[in-house]
């Protein structure tokens, strides 16, 4: 599971962990708790449709994130090993790779969209199949530099505004729109370079969006050490 909020407290993140793992190994499902640095975006996409296209894209090869690859396979390589699939940690992420390398997680997971009523031919027609936003504009940065830190909850709530998520449940959601080519922590950017591209319903959300992730990004002039994952 993952664990954290923006510039969460990493011991209090800890001891909610243990917490958990212990209740639930205790009630007799053995349970182990990963805590992921998530002070900012865990892949390049926020959304829904664009993140099935990213997931899409993940599972053929076409791009794989680095910091949503590393978190995947620390995922994945837990369970493999606690049911004795797997000798330890490093067998079973070698497992996993071979696994998306030879595209055996790609055809089982289009198999499961199919098995659950959704089109057979999803990973070759996903941007044809998923809805697109009829706005797409870039968020500029505001000044040059690197990205030194992201409030990854306002980069959600940016997603939320577009109509990507509910503030409430009776709230609809408007599958189309989202984030993408989202900028991480280290990248340099010159002012006016895109933080990330907005898919927007109007002219209108996509500026305050962009707005909002000018005002999530903080910038400077050092490269910043990355955080361990």
């Amino acid at each position: 599971m993952r664990l954290g909020r923006v510039h969460a407290d990493a011991g209090g993140a800890r001891e909610l962990a243990q917490s958990i793992a212990t209740v639930a190994t205790g009630a007799g499902t053995p349970t182990i708790a990963l805590i992921t640095d998530m002070n900012e975006p865990l892949a390049s996409a926020a959304g829904n449709a664009v993140e099935v296209v990213n997931a899409v894209d993940y599972l053929t090869g076409a791009r794989r994130d680095p910091r949503l690859h590393e978190v995947t396979l620390a995922l994945a390589a837990e369970p493999l090993v606690a049911r004795g699939l797997a000798r330890d940690l490093t067998e079973a992420r070698a497992k996993l790779q071979r696994a998306l390398d030879s595209g055996a997680a790609a055809e089982r997971f289009e198999r499961m969209v199919a098995a659950l009523g959704g089109p057979a031919g999803l990973l070759g027609d996903a941007r044809k199949l998923l809805p697109v936003a009829p706005v797409v504009r870039p968020a500029p940065a505001p000044r040059s530099g690197f990205v030194q830190a992201i409030d990854a909850r306002e980069v959600g709530l940016a997603v939320v505004e577009l109509g990507g998520g509910r503030r409430r449940a009776s709230d609809s959601i408007d599958p189309s729109v989202g984030l993408t080519e989202l900028a991480g922590v280290g990248k340099e950017l010159r002012a006016g370079e895109p933080l990330a591209l907005v898919h927007a319903r109007d002219e209108e959300a996509a500026a305050a969006a962009a707005a909002r992730l000018a005002a999530a990004y903080r910038t400077g002039e050092a490269r910043p050490e990355r955080a361990p994952r």
